[in-house]
């Protein structure tokens, strides 16, 4: 069994972190909370960053006598997405405890191996959440009340892998919920907000896809589905196929915010991005696989500055 104090194997590949400093009992708890992995919240925050450029509220608008931006939201999304993706994990985790033993990259995660029990982990689950209620409290009755949607489908996630090939799907429902939270607590909801969450979620097939290449033998053995295992040698071509839905939809939303050839050059440069991962991916590389599923987080402030220029 591993120990408590060493790096669980999917965090293979990642640099030492300011996790590797903790004092050797937090350790566990830290990871379990993939503090030491940032790519998973960066993939959460993006899309809350989007929903609020998009929909104006970086945007000086009159109000009280003055001109008022509601930029400072941003930050607080930034905290919430902290907060809520490491809760997200450690609840995966409890759910996934039997799964994971069988799977070689996550064996030896907090929970599955024993380092944290899963009566800690539950109580570390209700810490992070309550990290991320001032947040909540923050935001407008409507946008709060979309927030606390999302929790159904954070319960649901982890039994998507048992029920269905296609679990990606659902975590881009879940994963891209900020940008209905953003947009909302500045402005009303629209088809334009309707279109970039769909983009999120065609996002996410995309680089949820890649990420699962890594374990397509261990999920095969465990009896674990996922996109991945449903496209099989047609992998790379669903990955472009998502990522073409991406930018069609990203182009419709902004579009609708505003109809102006700016459009198209505010989007080329995310497109460029997602358009190089596809040319480098490589269905039996795991190693390719996870650089590309972590250079979403670049695609994500590519996206975000195409919402910043055009709701601006």
């Amino acid at each position: 069994m591993q120990t408590a104090d060493r790096a669980t194997p999917d965090a293979e590949a990642a640099p030492s972190s300011w996790v590797d400093a903790l004092p050797a009992r937090l350790r566990p708890y830290a990871r379990l909370a993939r503090f030491d992995r940032p790519a998973g919240m960066w993939l959460l925050f993006w899309p809350c960053g989007w929903g609020l450029a998009a929909g104006g509220g970086l945007r000086a608008t009159a109000a009280g006598g003055g001109l008022v931006s509601r930029w400072w939201l941003l930050p607080l999304f930034l905290v919430g997405a902290v907060a809520m993706r490491g809760a997200g994990c450690v609840y995966n985790d409890i759910v996934d405890r039997d799964l994971d033993r069988s799977v070689a990259r996550t064996r030896d995660r907090p929970v599955a191996s024993g380092a944290v029990s899963a009566r800690a982990a539950w109580g570390w689950l209700v810490a992070l959440a309550l990290c991320a209620l001032p947040v909540l409290l923050a935001l407008r009755p409507l946008a709060a009340g979309i927030a606390l949607g999302s929790l159904a489908l954070v319960a649901a996630y982890p039994f998507m892998k048992r029920i269905t090939w296609w679990p990606q799907a659902w975590l881009g429902l879940t994963f891209n919920w900020g940008v209905p939270v953003a947009w909302s607590a500045v402005a009303d909801p629209s088809w334009a907000m309707v279109l970039l969450y769909a983009a999120g979620v065609a996002w996410t097939l995309g680089y949820d896809t890649i990420y699962a290449l890594q374990d397509i033998e261990d999920d095969a053995l465990a009896g674990i589905k996922s996109s991945a295992r449903a496209l099989g040698a047609q992998a790379r071509a669903g990955v472009a196929l998502f990522y073409a839905a991406m930018v069609a939809l990203l182009a419709a939303a902004l579009w609708r915010v505003r109809p102006d050839a700016l459009v198209v050059l505010a989007v080329a440069p995310a497109a460029a991005h997602v358009a190089w991962q596809v040319a480098r991916l490589r269905r039996d590389d795991r190693a390719v696989a996870l650089m590309l599923f972590r250079a979403n987080r670049t695609t994500g402030l590519l996206v975000f500055a195409a919402c910043a220029v055009v709701g601006t």
